[in-house]
């Protein structure tokens, strides 16, 4: 029931801003074109090991194949290392929380939270690196994609297999931008065909953030399950 929950509500990954970093000339961003997946991989990293903390409007959409359904959301996003999390959705309520220990999955309409270490979590490899652990080209077998080929103009697209299987998801698509090696949409793609899709709206880093914010305590009622 965790790993359902965790797939719908709380698995994504951040991006930051554009207008934070120096744009590139033009024989760089051509440069740029021709690095390898892993040339590139290492560009991305770089931008993110440099963030300590990110601020950012969400867009999620979830496509469950066996009933060809859509589920949309939105909402809010912080992150702050290391391992620090924060989601708030405003349509449904619903919050993800971590400390960085321990991850807590609130579902409002159900009165349930899910409680239980990260470590034990589907908490994936795929966003551990923007939280301050784990590394891109260690952790996915890495293929590069052309922007115009996956209609994303501007930018190109890493396609990561895990090197470790995961019940959580078989493909990591991170849509990157051309210019500013920074992650602007990230799709999740599982065993059963399942799509799990992030846009992000207006990123800010680097600017202070409350540990309050990483804290969460369910309203009275609430079914709290630890498994």
């Amino acid at each position: 029931m965790m790993k359902r929950t965790l797939m719908i509500v709380g698995i994504a990954v951040c991006a930051s801003p554009l207008a934070l970093l120096p744009s590139m000339s033009s024989a760089d961003a051509k440069s740029k074109k021709r690095l390898s997946a892993k040339a590139s991989a290492k560009q991305v990293q770089k931008v993110y090991d440099g963030t300590k903390t990110f601020k950012s409007g969400f867009k999620q959409r979830y496509t469950i194949k066996a009933y060809n359904k859509r589920k949309k959301s939105n909402g809010t996003v912080i992150f702050k290392k290391p391992g620090k999390m924060s989601w708030r959705y405003k349509n449904n309520g619903n919050r993800v929380v971590s400390n960085g220990k321990i991850i807590k999955v609130y579902e409002k309409e159900n009165k349930q939270m899910y409680e239980q270490p990260v470590k034990k979590s589907q908490y994936p490899a795929a966003l551990s690196f923007l939280v301050g652990e784990g590394n891109l080209r260690k952790q996915f077998r890495l293929r590069k994609i052309s922007g115009k080929r996956m209609k994303f103009e501007g930018g190109y697209v890493l396609v990561g297999k895990p090197r470790k299987k995961t019940p959580a998801y078989q493909k990591v698509l991170l849509y990157v931008d051309g210019k500013t090696s920074q992650v602007r949409r990230v799709l999740l793609l599982d065993a059963q065909g399942n799509k799990n899709r992030f846009t992000f709206v207006k990123p800010v880093i680097n600017k202070g953030v409350k540990n309050s914010e990483f804290k969460f305590t369910p309203p009275k009622g609430t079914r709290v399950v630890r498994p």
